[in-house]
C-alpha cells in the first residue's frame, strides 16, 4: 500500500465513523457574535477561548498597531540569534512581577512551550506522570521525552501515588497535570497534587492555559485561586491565546528553570519568536486583566445562568465552574445532529468528538465570554431545550 492509499483510507476510515472535521470559515473577529463565509447572518459565539472577550477589545489593537509601525510585522529570527526584542523582555519582567516568579520566558505557543520544557527537562532513568486527560502537548512532551511514562486515573490522588510509591528506580519524578482541563472544565487539586510532590521527592508542573486571566486574584490563574503561593510551583506554563485574547504562551519558575530553557531547549532555541507587536499586544491584555475585574465577575453570573438553566432542562452537564461547559451527549452521531440545530439557529458551537475525547463522550464543548450577555445566555437555553424536545421525540 503506498502513502496515498494509506492517508485515502485513513480519510475515508474517519469519515464513516462521522469523526471526520472540517473547519468553519470565520470572517469577522472574535467576539460573542461572528460572521462565517457564505453565511448572510450572524452567529452568536459559545464555542471560543476568549474567556474575557479581548481578542478585539481597541487597547489591543492599539498597541498592536503602534508597534507594528515602530518595530515592522516580523520579530527577523529566534530569540539567540537576533529576535530577542525589548517588548518580549518587558513583557517576562511584568509576568513574573504579576505572578510573583523569579523569572519567565515567553514561547510562540503553549504547544512549544510544553514540549520545550519536558523534553529539556526529562532524561530516559527519570518518570514523569500525567492525568490521563491532560492537554495533548503534555502527553507528547512525556512521550517525546524518553522518560518511563505513566497516566494516573483523571484528578484521582491515590491513583497516583501508587504509581509513584512503585516508581524507586526513577532518578528523577514530574508530576504534570492541566490546572483547567480543557474538555471537561474541571480543575485539578493543586495542593493535593504539591502535597504528594514533596512527599515522594517529585517537581510539579501545572498547564494553566485555561486558567490563567479568569481564576485567582487579579486573574493570577488556577495557583492563586486555589490559595498556594506561586512559587511553590515548580513549573507554570500558561497562554495568551485564551483570556488574554492574543497569542503565544509563557513558562514561570525559578531562574535556575528558565536559564536551562534558555540554553537547551530546543523549541525555544531554534524557532523564529513571535513578533514584537504581539507581545506588545498581551502587555496591553495583562494591564486589563489587573484592573477589570469586571469581567471575571461578569463571566461568573453568566455561568450559574446557564448551569440554573441546563439543570432546569435536565441536561446532561459535567461538574465544572469555570468557563468551560461541556454538554454530554455520547455518541459522534448525536453531538453532531445538536451542533447542527444550533447551527440552524444561529448559534455557533462545536462537536468535540474522539479522538480529542473517549469514546462515547461525545460533547458539546459550550465556553462562555465576558463578552457574552444574559440576553444571550437565554437564547442558547431556549435553543437548546428545543432541540432536546425534538430529537428526543423523533
Amino acid at each position: 500500500m503506498s502513502f496515498s492509499e494509506r492517508l485515502a483510507v485513513n480519510l475515508a476510515e474517519r469519515k464513516s465513523k462521522q469523526l471526520f472535521r472540517s473547519r468553519k470559515i470565520l470572517s469577522s473577529a472574535q467576539s460573542s457574535l461572528v460572521a462565517l463565509q457564505n453565511h448572510k447572518q450572524q452567529f452568536i459565539n459559545f464555542c471560543s477561548n476568549d474567556y474575557l472577550g479581548l481578542a478585539a477589545h481597541p487597547e489591543l489593537i492599539k498597541s498592536f498597531q503602534k508597534a507594528a509601525e515602530l518595530y515592522g510585522v516580523g520579530s527577523g529570527a529566534s530569540h539567540l540569534v537576533i529576535g530577542h526584542h525589548q517588548e518580549h523582555h518587558l513583557l517576562e519582567q511584568e509576568l513574573a512581577e504579576f505572578l510573583g516568579v523569579e523569572r519567565t520566558l515567553v514561547f510562540g505557543s503553549g504547544y512549544a512551550a510544553n514540549l520545550g520544557v519536558l523534553t529539556m527537562l526529562l532524561e530516559k532513568s527519570d518518570a514523569v506522570f500525567q492525568d490521563k486527560l491532560n492537554h495533548a502537548s503534555l502527553l507528547d512532551g512525556a512521550l517525546f521525552s524518553g522518560a518511563h511514562f505513566q497516566r494516573y486515573l483523571h484528578r484521582d490522588l491515590q491513583s497516583l501515588e501508587n504509581k509513584l510509591s512503585k516508581q524507586n528506580k526513577a532518578q528523577k519524578k514530574l508530576i504534570v497535570s492541566d490546572a483547567v482541563f480543557s474538555m471537561d472544565g474541571d480543575s485539578a487539586d493543586i495542593p493535593g497534587l504539591l502535597a504528594l510532590a514533596k512527599k515522594h521527592q517529585a517537581w510539579l508542573m501545572l498547564d494553566d492555559a485555561h486558567g490563567f486571566g479568569v481564576l485567582g486574584k487579579e486573574g493570577r490563574g488556577s495557583v492563586s485561586d486555589q490559595s498556594i503561593a506561586q512559587n511553590e510551583i515548580d513549573i507554570y506554563m500558561a497562554t495568551f491565546g485564551k483570556a488574554l485574547g492574543c497569542g503565544g504562551a509563557f513558562v514561570a519558575g525559578s531562574n535556575l528553570l528558565i536559564e536551562s530553557l534558555i540554553q537547551f531547549s530546543r523549541h525555544y532555541i531554534y524557532t523564529t519568536a513571535m513578533p514584537p507587536a504581539l507581545a506588545a499586544a498581551v502587555r496591553s491584555a495583562l494591564k486589563i486583566v489587573k484592573q477589570e475585574q469586571w469581567r471575571r465577575d461578569h463571566l461568573k453570573k453568566l455561568i450559574k445562568q446557564f448551569r440554573e438553566g441546563a439543570k432546569a432542562l435536565d441536561l446532561h452537564l459535567l461538574d465544572s465552574d469555570t468557563a468551560i461547559q461541556p454538554l454530554m451527549l455520547g455518541s459522534a452521531q448525536t453531538a453532531l445532529a445538536w451542533s447542527e440545530k444550533l447551527l440552524q439557529k444561529n448559534i455557533l458551537i462545536s462537536a468535540i468528538r474522539p479522538p480529542t475525547v473517549p469514546a462515547n463522550s461525545s460533547r458539546l464543548r459550550i465556553t462562555f465570554s465576558a463578552a457574552h450577555s444574559e440576553e444571550q445566555v437565554n437564547i442558547l437555553l431556549d435553543a437548546l431545550a428545543e432541540i432536546k424536545k425534538q430529537l428526543t421525540s423523533d
